[in-house]
């Protein structure tokens, strides 16, 4: 092609054919910028794939990542839900002055005593967050779903850690007040066995029955039978915004195309 372009460029030059010289050599370089520039938008569209791809790499683990959450929340919820309801009846078998008959609701009830927190995964969002990518989602519906994901799960992450640490300065009391070896020992030995004890049955029944009755323990019942309403709702919200989020991030990233065989 280049010795095609030569000898028209030299049978011009030989002829003295000037003007039509000058039109070719306009031709060759407005061929040569069109080339170039081609050359460029191939390159340019070359780089955008390999950007669209590694972003992609990012949304699938971020998908990956919302769903193991959403999965936890459901745990977290049945858990709370559960609890929540002993800890509503033990509170009106409290002003209902019944607490002898129900030592066992109460004995269930003291799983609010118990720490538990939501760890989400955010590895990928935050991997993206550090990349030159992140930038790629600016303004777009994404960005927004997981600005308002992150501030719910820092939210949770607060109200978790306040109810937490009075849980745990009330729990400090009761070790400090009580033995609780007796206290355990009603609740996790089977009751049959404890006859064979030296201690009298009736003993471990009084111990776990002081225990249930003191301010502290009720304290806890009566803060998790309302607390843990406000937590189950905020899980809720976290995993409707992070169903939100999965189904954006299957919008953006492209189906794989079926193996034809």
């Amino acid at each position: 092609m280049i010795r095609f372009f030569r000898q028209i460029r030299y049978k011009l030059l030989s002829e003295n054919k000037t003007s039509g010289y000058i039109k070719y050599a306009i031709g060759e370089i407005v061929l040569v910028v069109i080339g170039i520039l081609i050359a460029l938008q191939i390159n340019n569209w070359n780089e955008d794939r390999k950007d669209e791809k590694a972003l992609n790499e990012y949304l699938v683990k971020i998908k990956s990542h919302t769903w193991e959450d959403i999965q936890e929340l459901e745990k977290m919820m049945d858990g709370r839900k559960q609890t929540a309801e002993t800890c509503k009846q033990a509170r009106r078998s409290i002003l209902d002055k019944t607490e002898g008959e129900n030592l066992f609701l109460f004995m269930a009830a003291g799983l609010a005593l118990v720490e538990y927190y939501f760890k989400p995964n955010t590895g990928g969002y935050e991997a993206l967050k550090s990349s030159e990518y992140f930038g790629k989602i600016n303004n777009t519906p994404l960005d927004s779903l997981l600005t308002e994901y992150h501030g719910m799960i820092e939210l949770i992450a607060e109200n978790e850690k306040s109810y937490n640490d009075y849980t745990v300065e009330q729990s400090s009391y009761l070790s400090r007040e009580f033995d609780r070896s007796l206290i355990l020992a009603y609740i996790a030995v089977p009751h049959d066995s404890l006859f064979s004890r030296a201690t009298p049955q009736s003993e471990f029944y009084e111990a776990y029955g002081e225990y249930t009755k003191s301010v502290p323990y009720r304290n806890i019942i009566s803060l998790a039978a309302f607390q843990f309403d406000l937590m189950i709702d905020q899980y809720q919200q976290l995993s409707d915004i992070g169903q939100s989020v999965i189904k954006e991030i299957d919008v953006m990233v492209p189906k794989e195309p079926l193996d034809a065989n």
